[in-house]
């Protein structure tokens, strides 16, 4: 009993592993109102619909409000992060019209690799 636990348990270890080396990093960098990306830089209006290409895109309609927490940076600046109702993921910069800044100052951090994870309920998938 014991050796089906060990094999299952390493199974899952390589299957995660191989799920991180699969991840898509969009960008290295991002700019945020604070170290932590925990404030809101901005609200906006969607001026467009947007469906995302993958999970950690966030889809919205024309006229809905999005709170922006951060922006990707260097690699990929047309690229924000922000949030709607419990929705939360990527969106072009373009698709969006700013309506509130909360603050100016921008901090430049380095992204994580869970930065681009996508999030379904209570499973975890990389793509």
């Amino acid at each position: 009993m014991s050796r089906i636990l060990d094999q299952r348990i390493l199974l899952l270890l390589i299957s995660f592993s191989a799920s991180l080396q699969s991840t898509t990093i969009l960008s290295e960098w991002k700019k945020c109102g604070d170290q932590e990306c925990e404030t809101a830089m901005s609200r906006v209006h969607a001026t467009t619909d947007y469906l995302g290409p993958a999970c950690q895109y966030l889809n919205f309609k024309t006229g809905e409000e999005i709170m922006v927490y951060s922006k990707l940076s260097r690699k990929n600046e047309n690229l924000w992060i922000g949030s709607k109702g419990k929705d939360f993921g990527y969106f072009p910069k373009d698709a969006v019209k700013v309506e509130e800044v909360f603050t100016m100052e921008e901090v430049e951090v380095l992204t994580k690799e869970t930065d681009f994870l996508c999030l379904h309920g209570d499973k975890h998938t990389y793509e």
